[in-house]
């Protein structure tokens, strides 16, 4: 089953995982939800749901909605992505050529540094290899400031990569025909909007959304009309179920 109104107590529901513990979202990100069902409803985006996964993609968009005939490539899917501060927009936010030109600077800088070290550490060779540079090194249990550094900036930098390069990852790749960003008012300026992406700004006299930089049109495969019509089912089935378990 799928939403076609902003009802609290499904928005509610849609916000829980799957295990059906508090996912520990704030009032005033839901209420940013239920702003965006609200708009998009009213566009005759009728074809709605919460922490939908975005098909063929690691990320799950905060609200998807579509209009009918969607199944046959004549309908439109708009993803909503809610952002209730400025902390919370710059965790997906990010230029993602220059984080992979630095996560991947800084991974030669540590290979470098683990073959240095087992020119200077023949003691932690394990001697399997016929020569000695094509042998294995054993850093397991070694206390090396400088290493376990680089071991950790890699480390974020990859989260990083993942996870806050998510605008520009779903604008390159055309998984909606629009792509909205929801916002707290006052938290960004129109130089902030990522490429390709519109903004909603909720206003802060009433529950409307005020249309301030307009999305760049995509084109959305048929395939792809089909699997978000099927995450979007399974995104309500789950919320009805959640319901009835109350």
């Amino acid at each position: 089953m799928v939403s076609k109104v902003a009802d609290p107590g499904v928005l509610e529901s849609t916000c829980r995982r799957d295990t059906g513990s508090p996912c520990g979202e704030s009032r005033g990100h839901r209420a940013l939800k239920l702003q965006a069902l609200s708009w998009a409803r009213e566009r005759d985006l009728v074809i709605a749901a919460c922490e939908v996964r975005v098909p063929r993609s690691p990320y799950r968009a905060d609200v998807v909605a579509a209009t009918r005939g969607l199944s046959t490539g004549a309908g439109t899917v708009a993803i909503f992505e809610c952002k209730q501060s400025r902390a919370d927009f710059l965790r997906d936010e990010a230029d993602e050529p220059e984080v992979r030109r630095t996560a991947l600077a800084l991974a030669d800088r540590l290979r470098t540094l683990r073959e240095t070290i087992g020119g200077h550490r023949p003691d932690l060779r394990r001697g399997v290899g016929l020569f000695p540079e094509w042998d294995d090194v054993d850093l397991r249990g070694l206390r090396h400031a400088t290493l376990e550094r680089l071991e950790r900036e890699v480390q974020s930098l990859q989260r990083r990569l993942i996870h806050r390069v998510k605008f520009a990852r779903l604008h390159r790749y055309s998984v909606a025909d629009h792509l909205y960003l929801v916002t707290a008012p006052g938290i960004i300026d129109a130089g902030d909007v990522p490429n390709g992406w519109g903004w909603l700004e909720a206003s802060p006299t009433d529950h409307s959304l005020h249309l301030r930089v307009r999305p760049e049109r995509r084109n959305v495969p048929v395939g792809l009309g089909v699997l978000w019509l099927e995450a979007i089912a399974c995104s309500g089935a789950r919320a009805s179920r959640r319901l009835l378990e109350r």
